[in-house]
């Protein structure tokens, strides 16, 4: 059997790390993030990881070595790992997925919440330096950023949308509703 690909693409704060952490978990799936090569790329640099010099640094990386280098990065992690599921969390732009799509192995899945439940996600999570002291302006603003503002496009692309206002329950039977369909599909 071939190794099943699973993107997850959402807005800020929807529940993409969770989908993907719990994808990894439950189904011993490799679990990568377009976030991490440029989390280490600012650690290694010692420049603060939020989410404007994230938005910077993809800018630049994808200028200079094409619009689709995250994904290339995570393909060819994803191809030195022996497990049969990988799942990539945080696609953001039609370029991220353009390489996956070709594989009749990959499945995109989007995540969608209301933006107040996005913002108290935010607030609580505290995933970069800001986010606890982030106002409900400065949320809206970080929604225009340049990272931002493809991922609703995103969602007509999806095999799967996840609507994820619920219990955490509620969220992780809606995943396990998607990967069974998933796996069913991968092995006809």
């Amino acid at each position: 059997m071939a190794k099943v690909i699973i993107g997850i693409a959402g807005e800020i704060a929807s529940g993409k790390d969770t989908a993907g952490r719990y994808i990894a978990e439950k189904y011993d799936a490799l679990s990568l993030r377009f976030s991490q090569p440029l989390r280490d790329i600012l650690d290694r640099m010692s420049i603060e990881q939020n989410r404007e010099n994230m938005a910077k640094l993809s800018l630049y990386l994808r200028k200079a070595f094409g619009e689709d280098i995250l994904s290339k990065v995570l393909l060819a992690e994803s191809e030195k790992s022996q497990k049969a599921m990988v799942v990539i969390d945080g696609v953001r732009r039609l370029p991220d997925i353009i390489h996956m799509e070709t594989s009749s192995h990959f499945y995109f899945i989007y995540i969608d919440a209301g933006s107040e439940t996005r913002y108290e996600r935010l607030i609580q999570r505290r995933q970069n330096t800001d986010d606890a002291t982030k106002t409900p302006v400065q949320f809206t603003k970080d929604a225009l950023l340049e990272t931002e503002t493809q991922i609703l496009e995103l969602k007509e692309r999806a095999d799967f949308v996840i609507t994820n206002d619920g219990t955490l329950e509620e969220l992780e039977q809606q995943i396990d509703d998607v990967v069974s369909q998933i796996l069913a599909k991968d092995t006809n």
